[in-house]
């Protein structure tokens, strides 16, 4: 199954669950899901570090700062390592520097947070303007067929903000851009996950069964290509589908079901009638709204469906070109008050951002497709 859609990598990929519990996070809208995987493979990769690591000292946890377990130079023990399943629900996400060198490719950030113009938002023609992404999404055709020996590749550009922490002094900082190569079978129970700064140059298998030994069950959150296409393509059958197996999550049902729909269209390959279907019932989701301006994290301008979390007063936001509808990428905006350690995160950064630039199906696990190039 596609593991990135777990986050909520929020429920996550099943593979390597979560408990219940967790899925009710106060991560960036978009995230929670994103990040369990990330989360799951890094503690193992992170806990044979740590055995390799000769004399190496580690913290206790201080009250307030938050490591960031996906980031390379985060030092995990096993005590802690069920403990990080806490950073899903712990908010914004802090990275402790242990002063070690990143290795190349590192993701590692140095310099500034990611800053935007903050677009204007408007509720008037929210419902037309994804009528007619539905209609371009549908124009596009019923696209690749998956067959059962094939795997569904998404090619992405992306990088996450974060709380940086080094001794006494907290600064906010970006990921460098990076690419994300991920590659999932279309029963979900295979796969691979190259990420500069989150996996070595070979990558990481996503395959394996949960850690009770069991083959995992495709679910809303944690979806295979298979599971994709069956579900229902009547936008109100799906909508309620989605309210009643998000119920409890997140920081409200309305916010849940526009963040996993957001998932789905991000991370997942789904067939043309299920992407009208999803579009179609995002525009019955309250509060959602359209900004006249945003841009991708390839540089690709375009206007954007949100929805404004106000709790943490950060703005999702689903980006499109404007000549031709199609999809172009997500990204987290902070749009009202300040959030983070300290209150680093101002309105303006940009706290979490990716570019889908290639979508396809190809014939072998790592195979990158020509129209990547």
């Amino acid at each position: 199954m596609n593991a990135d859609l777990s986050r909520r990598h929020p429920a996550g990929r099943e593979e390597n669950p979560l408990p219940l519990p967790f899925a009710e996070r106060e991560l960036p809208a978009g995230r929670h899901r994103f990040h369990k995987e990330r989360l799951m493979a890094q503690i193992h990769e992170d806990l044979r570090a740590a055995d390799a690591e000769a004399g190496a000292t580690t913290a206790s946890p201080v009250s307030g700062v938050r490591r960031n377990p996906f980031l390379r130079r985060a030092f995990l023990v096993p005590a802690a390592a069920f403990a990080l399943a806490g950073v899903l629900a712990a908010g914004f996400l802090t990275y402790v520097d242990r002063g070690a060198a990143d290795g190349s490719g590192s993701t590692i950030a140095t310099g500034p947070a990611m800053t935007t113009r903050i677009g204007a938002a408007d509720a008037r023609g929210t419902v037309q303007l994804l009528d007619r992404i539905s209609l371009a999404a549908a124009s596009v055709g019923a696209g690749s067929k998956v067959r059962a020996d094939q795997f569904v590749y998404i090619g992405s550009k992306t990088a996450n903000t974060y709380v940086k922490s080094s001794g006494n002094k907290n600064t906010l900082v970006s990921e460098e851009l990076h690419m994300r190569h991920q590659w999932n079978s279309p029963d979900g129970l295979d796969g691979w996950l190259i990420e500069p700064g989150n996996t070595g140059p070979k990558g990481i298998t996503l395959a394996g069964k949960n850690e009770k030994g069991e083959t995992p069950t495709p679910y809303l959150n944690a979806p295979s290509y298979y599971y994709l296409a069956g579900l229902p393509t009547d936008p109100d059958v799906l909508l309620k589908k989605i309210y009643d197996e998000t119920r409890g999550m997140g920081r409200g049902p309305d916010q849940e079901a526009f963040t996993t729909i957001g998932d789905l269209l991000r991370s997942s390959y789904p067939p043309a009638e299920l992407t009208v279907a999803l579009y179609k019932a995002a525009a019955k989701i309250p509060g959602v709204v359209v900004v006249d301006d945003a841009v991708d994290a390839a540089g690709r301008q375009g206007l954007a469906v949100a929805r404004l979390d106000e709790e943490s007063g950060q703005r999702e936001e689903w980006i499109f070109d404007r000549q031709t509808l199609t999809y172009l990428g997500e990204r987290t905006v902070q749009v009202r008050g300040e959030a983070g350690e300290g209150g680093l995160i101002k309105p303006g950064t940009v706290v979490f951002t990716t570019a889908v630039m290639t979508r396809a199906v190809v014939d072998r696990m790592k195979e990158i497709p020509a129209s990547a190039g």
